[in-house]
C-alpha cells in the first residue's frame, strides 16, 4: 500500500464506499506505474463493477474536466498521490 494520504475533494458515497474506493486506488498504484493511467482506472471500474454491480466508470490522470450524470450515493473525486480519481455509477438508461 502506498504511504501517500487520499485528499477527498467531493462525494456523496457513503463511508464504506469511501475506503474501498480510496483502498481500490492505493492499491492499484502498487500493481501499476503511475505513468499507466488507464490500468489504474480499469483496475478499480473492476473492482467497484464486480462488488457493486456493472456501470461504474472511472477516470485517472493529473488533469482532466468532465460532466456526468450519477446515481445519487456513488460519486466520489480524490487525490492519491500525483494523480486524481473520479469514480462514480452511472444512470441505467
Amino acid at each position: 500500500m502506498l504511504e501517500g494520504k487520499a485528499t477527498i475533494q467531493d462525494t456523496d458515497m457513503p463511508i464504506e464506499m469511501q475506503f474501498q474506493a480510496m483502498s481500490s486506488a492505493s492499491e492499484a498504484l502498487d500493481l501499476f506505474d503511475v505513468s499507466d493511467c488507464t490500468s489504474i482506472a480499469a483496475h478499480i471500474k473492476k473492482e467497484f463493477d464486480m462488488i457493486y454491480g456493472p456501470c461504474w466508470q472511472c477516470v485517472v490522470g493529473s488533469s482532466f474536466g468532465c460532466f456526468f450524470t450519477h446515481a445519487q450515493g456513488t460519486f466520489i473525486y480524490f487525490s492519491l498521490e500525483s494523480l486524481k480519481f473520479l469514480i462514480f455509477k452511472g444512470v441505467a438508461a
